[in-house]
């Protein structure tokens, strides 16, 4: 299953400058017990911006720069040529930037999304989620609290009239 994983603002951005423009510790322990033990793809970009791989995730990096090697992550030109890079009847999680979402979405079976009740200034977004592809199979709110400045929900999406067992 291809599975992308995000945190976006009410309209829809990811970030701003490479950067991510709120910090939500649960949803970043979140994303870290989702994705441990499965593949990631993401853009160059995103993984500048990261410094250094994930632990205990293997890496596909999606870029357009010819002769682009880091050790320890494999690379690809296309997300095409990424997918096929990953075992066969695995999870693998498409994790950023906002080109690498739009690129993937149509190849993606589920939307695991934290959406940040805030509408926030920024430079790179998430696809639409449009209701006529997508269903939203589960949520989850947390309100603002000491450690998170902002309410998000936590929210599932499949793609509609998929085979995807929940």
């Amino acid at each position: 299953m291809i599975i992308q994983i995000a945190a976006a603002s009410e309209n829809n951005v990811l970030g701003k400058d490479n950067k991510i423009v709120w910090h939500l510790p649960d949803d970043y322990k979140r994303f870290r017990e989702i994705t441990t033990g499965h593949y990631i793809i993401l853009g160059r970009k995103t993984y500048e911006s990261l410094g250094k791989p994930l632990p205990n995730r293997p890496h596909i990096i999606v870029t357009r720069k010819n002769g682009y090697k880091i050790e320890g992550c494999q690379t690809a030109n296309s997300i095409e040529e990424a997918i096929k890079l990953a075992p066969k009847n695995e999870d693998v999680f498409v994790i950023g930037g906002g080109e690498i979402y739009q690129q993937a979405l149509h190849l993606t079976d589920k939307i695991e999304l934290t959406r940040v009740h805030a509408t926030i200034e920024g430079d790179t977004f998430f696809p639409e989620i449009r209701n006529d592809e997508w269903q939203l199979v589960k949520e989850e709110y947390h309100p603002k609290d000491e450690k998170h400045a902002l309410d998000f929900t936590y929210q599932t999406f499949i793609r509609k009239n998929s085979a995807i067992n929940l």
